[in-house]
């Protein structure tokens, strides 16, 4: 006899559960981002509406450094591994398994299961055995390795939607490999690659373990800084800058939502 099919959303306490595992994620975030206008230093006691905080922070030069790092090496990063993850879902057969097909998609999402100390000190020791220097080289090479699964996942998704017959009918009308894929394949699988890139570069931008293992002198990024200024104590400035961050990661993983989305249903 099948079973009927229950939907968890109907079962006693479910709603209220659910509304406080969200709380409890996101109520912190909340409180930062409303005493991030607070007019007073105090990071608890509520003192008026203000944007002084924003603009002192804005002005930090040390501050617009980490954010340029940040900002280059989450560019550099989300360009490369989107490229690899195009390639790599490209070369996977899609009418036929491949041999070790299983195991090459192992592989590619092995950086999402690994725990980030893990990686962190493999490329640290990688680096090290092979002496390169310190900075924001190897920041770069470490975020596109972990980077790759992330950019992976929506291209191969959007590839799935792709009929294949229109690349075989790209070659029956005497276009090589290179042409089919530009004009035929490319132009459909770009909502996939542009939502990779978008998460691939909002995951290499928020990033802090592995970057504060591979990052050299002066190779501060955004994250960085945020845990040196904690370290020296909780100020308004701190809730400003996360609140940003927090601000920009939202827009990159909306974007990239609805972009799939979109393209998915259209």
């Amino acid at each position: 006899m099948a079973t009927a099919h229950r939907d968890l959303r109907r079962y006693p306490g479910f709603g209220t559960l659910a509304w406080l595992c969200l709380a409890i994620l996101y109520a912190p975030l909340v409180v930062i981002a409303v005493y991030s206008f607070n007019a007073l230093r105090s990071i608890t006691v509520w003192g008026g509406f203000s944007l002084a905080w924003y603009a002192k922070v804005l002005g930090d030069a040390a501050i617009q450094r980490a954010t340029l790092n940040s900002l280059l090496v989450a560019t550099g990063a989300a360009i490369l591994s989107t490229a690899l993850a195009t390639a790599a879902a490209v070369a996977t057969p899609r009418d036929r398994p491949m041999p070790l097909q299983a195991t090459a998609f192992g592989l590619i999402s092995l950086p999402l299961m690994a725990p980030e100390i893990v990686t962190a000190v493999a490329s640290l020791i990688f680096f090290v055995l092979i002496g390169l220097k310190l900075g924001l080289l190897t920041i770069l090479l470490a975020h596109v390795t972990f980077c790759i699964p992330f950019a992976y996942l929506p291209v191969s998704a959007r590839l799935e939607l792709i009929d294949p017959a229109l690349e075989d009918a790209a070659l029956d009308l005497y276009a090589g490999r290179w042409q089919a894929f530009r004009l035929v394949i490319l132009p459909l699988l770009l909502p996939g690659v542009v939502a990779g890139f978008m998460l691939a570069f909002i995951t290499s931008l928020d990033d802090f373990i592995i970057t504060n293992f591979v990052a050299g002198p002066g190779a501060t990024t955004l994250p960085l800084a945020i845990y040196g200024m904690v370290r020296v104590g909780f100020t308004p400035e701190i809730n400003a800058i996360s609140t940003i961050l927090l601000a920009v990661s939202i827009l990159f993983v909306a974007a990239s939502y609805l972009i799939g989305r979109r393209r998915r249903d259209g």
